[in-house]
């Protein structure tokens, strides 16, 4: 399976379906934020610490594999530089459409959060990345990409989910019980029995894969990065979030010319 091309098609079908994650953010938000009342998320429920950012004026932004017209927006109102770099052609859409409803300059790429080609080096001072590296089975590409794109002493914000919420069977999960069924890396493409991988296609569901923790930190700071902050959050509506934070954010710098 080309995992890239069937996971366009499925989040294209989440948009028609109005998934949540696709439902592009209010006039009334965009208002907001022009007036320097904003936040975003990277994970489901926690906002992400507004002295995370940089000074957002002028400030070239990448938001990385994180369209459907939610973050885009609010940053562009707030005064950063936006593009939006995302797999599916319907998510980009609905920047596009907030950026037309609302007066905003927000440019759109489609492409594979792995691959920046089309970005030159030190394109931006900020790339935000919303959960979203769950969708491709290798993350280590995306924090060496983000690496060379982010100009020296720029920043990266990400979200992930913490790879223990993986090792449960979903089906049970759902029902409420948590019960302990597969082995780490999870992976849509191997983990599921073949009726399991034809339900979730026959439903247009994304696969999803999970990454250890040392792909996902040490990933980063193998990239060269620095980490210098990091939150944790549950999933609403999870049985696991009653015993623990399933999702994790990390704020990372790129060191300046003098550091490195």
């Amino acid at each position: 399976m080309d995992i890239v091309e069937y996971n366009r098609r499925a989040w294209d079908g989440l948009v028609q379906r109005g998934y949540e994650w696709t439902v592009p953010v209010t006039s009334e938000v965009v208002q907001a934020a022009r007036r320097g009342q904003w936040e975003i998320v990277l994970t489901p429920q926690r906002a992400v610490p507004r002295d995370w950012f940089p000074p957002l004026a002028g400030t070239r932004t990448l938001c990385l594999a994180g369209s459907g017209g939610q973050q885009a927006p609010v940053l562009a109102a707030a005064g950063a530089i936006v593009t939006v770099f995302d797999n599916s052609p319907r998510q980009l859409a609905q920047d596009r459409l907030v950026a037309e409803r609302d007066n905003l300059s927000i440019q759109t790429v489609q492409g594979d959060m792995r691959d920046l080609h089309v970005f030159a080096d030190e394109s931006f001072r900020l790339v935000v990345n919303p959960c979203s590296n769950c969708f491709v089975p290798d993350v280590r590409p995306v924090w060496r990409e983000v690496f060379r794109v982010l100009a020296p002493g720029g920043t990266l914000l990400t979200g992930f989910i913490n790879p223990a919420a993986f090792i449960f069977d979903d089906e049970a999960s759902e029902r409420g019980e948590l019960i302990v069924r597969h082995q780490l890396p999870y992976s849509d493409d191997f983990s599921l029995t073949e009726q399991e991988q034809k339900k979730l296609i026959e439903a247009g569901e994304p696969f999803i894969f999970s990454h250890s923790l040392e792909d996902l930190i040490a990933g980063q700071t193998d990239a060269g990065f620095v980490i210098t902050g990091l939150y944790e959050d549950i999933r609403p509506g999870k049985p696991l979030s009653k015993y623990m934070p399933a999702m994790i954010a990390t704020r990372a710098r790129k060191p300046s010319r003098n550091e490195i």
